[in-house]
């Protein structure tokens, strides 16, 4: 089953860049942006993650963190985060474990193949920890601003 708006997120603890352990507590008393993407260095991901950095001050005066996620292992993560100078931490799921709690683990085709992986996605979670906000299947282009004028818009209602 996974989370729905308005649900608490699930308990889980997994490793971050910034050797920080990342759990359901760090997303209390601030939104939180958790974003999921395929893979590590590849065009699309390390757009989005560009982009994301670019507004990394607006969202901090929105009161804002932003989190990464893919099932890349932490080496890939510092490695990805330092090349790109990312201003926000990446966490590591190589099990699925959030991709699970988020739904975002799922059969995908590319080229007539089927696989597992993660559906690109983006949630917003409040200072209370509470799902308010999704993207699914999310486009890059222009995403990160969507996200930024969509927490403006939770703070001003």
């Amino acid at each position: 089953m996974s989370i729905q708006i308005g649900d608490s997120i699930s308990s889980f603890n997994l490793p971050a860049t910034s050797g920080r352990t990342i759990s359901e507590q760090n997303f209390l008393n601030q939104y939180s942006v958790v974003y999921f993407y395929p893979k590590d260095s590849t065009p699309g991901c390390t757009t989005e993650g560009l982009d994301f950095t670019a507004l990394h001050s607006e969202f901090k005066q929105a009161n804002t963190q932003i989190f990464g996620v893919s099932m890349d292992s932490m080496k890939r993560h510092d490695n990805f985060k330092n090349k790109q100078e990312f201003s926000f931490d990446l966490i590591s799921d190589p099990e699925a474990e959030l991709c699970k709690i988020f739904d975002v683990y799922q059969l995908k085709k590319n080229f007539g193949k089927e696989y597992m992986g993660i559906v690109r996605s983006t949630f917003v979670i409040d200072p209370e920890g509470k799902l308010v906000k999704e993207w699914r299947q999310v486009k890059v282009k222009g995403h990160a601003q969507e996200v930024l004028d969509s927490i403006t818009e939770l703070q001003n209602a």
